[in-house]
C-alpha cells in the first residue's frame, strides 16, 4: 500500500507542467513549437534562457517535494525500505511530468525531474550525476548526451551502492529497487530514441546558454509553430 501512496504522491507533484503552464502564460503551446517537448530544453530554445532556467528550477523541485514528503510519512516507520518508497515517490514525478493525463499523456522526457531524484535520493549520487552531465555538456553542447549518460552512471551507482549496503535493506528490496531504476532507465533512453538516431547520425541540435550567430536562423525555425 505504502508503494502505490508513493506513487500517487509523486505522479500528482509530476502533473505540474513548468514548461506548458510558462508556454500558455506567454500565449503559445509549447508542445506546439520546436521539437514539441514540454521540457526544460525546448522552453530554452523556444522562450530564450531566463524560461529554461525557470522550467528546469521548477521540474526539479517537484521530484525533490515529492521524495522529502515520502521521507516524512515514511522514514519513521519504515526505515528498512525508505530509499525504496523514495524511488517510488520519484518514479511517480517522472511518470506524471513524460504523461500528465489531462495533456493527453503528452509530456516532457523527464530529465529535470530526474535531476531532482539525483539531488535528493542519496548524496552519494550528486558528484557523480554533475560530471557526467554537465563534462558531456560543456564538451559537446548536447543535451541529450549528457541526459542519458547521467541515465547510465544513475543505474550503475545505483547497484554498486546498494551491493555496497548503502541503504540498509535486504536484497529482496534490493531487486525491487534495481528493478525500477532499470525501468526508469530504459523509459528515459526509449523517450530519447529520436535524440540517439540524430547523434549516431551527427545531426543532434546543440544547445547553448546564450544565443550563438550560427545559431539564429535554426533557433527562428525551431520557434515557428509545428503544422
Amino acid at each position: 500500500m505504502e508503494r502505490i501512496i508513493c506513487l500517487i504522491i509523486g505522479y500528482a507533484f509530476g502533473l505540474f507542467q513548468t514548461a506548458y503552464i510558462y508556454g500558455k502564460m506567454h500565449g503559445i503551446d509549447i508542445r506546439n513549437y520546436g521539437s514539441g517537448n514540454a521540457g526544460t530544453t525546448n522552453t530554452l530554445r523556444v522562450l530564450g534562457t531566463k524560461a529554461g532556467l525557470i522550467v528546469l528550477l521548477v521540474d526539479i523541485m517537484k521530484c525533490i517535494l515529492a521524495i522529502v514528503i515520502t521521507g516524512l510519512l515514511f522514514g519513521k516507520n519504515h526505515p528498512d525500505t525508505i530509499y525504496l518508497l523514495k524511488l517510488y515517490a520519484a518514479a511517480g514525478a517522472i511518470l506524471g511530468h513524460n504523461f500528465p493525463f489531462y495533456l493527453h499523456f503528452k509530456g516532457g522526457k523527464g530529465i529535470a525531474a530526474t535531476a531532482g531524484l539525483i539531488l535528493s535520493f542519496h548524496p552519494y549520487f550528486v558528484p557523480m550525476g554533475v560530471i557526467l552531465f554537465f563534462g558531456a555538456f560543456f564538451l559537446t553542447h548536447y543535451v541529450s548526451l549528457g541526459s542519458l549518460l547521467v541515465y547510465a552512471g544513475f543505474m550503475i551507482e545505483m547497484v554498486v551502492l546498494g551491493q555496497l549496503g548503502i541503504f540498509g535493506m535486504s536484497q529482496a528490496h534490493l531487486m525491487e529497487l534495481y528493478a525500477i531504476a532499470a525501468f526508469l532507465t530504459v523509459m528515459a533512453y526509449y523517450k530519447h530514441r529520436e535524440n540517439i538516431g540524430r547523434l549516431v547520425r551527427g545531426e543532434e541540435r546543440k544547445t547553448y546558454l546564450t544565443h550563438k550567430k550560427d545559431e539564429t536562423k535554426a533557433e527562428e525555425r525551431e520557434a515557428e509553430p509545428k503544422s
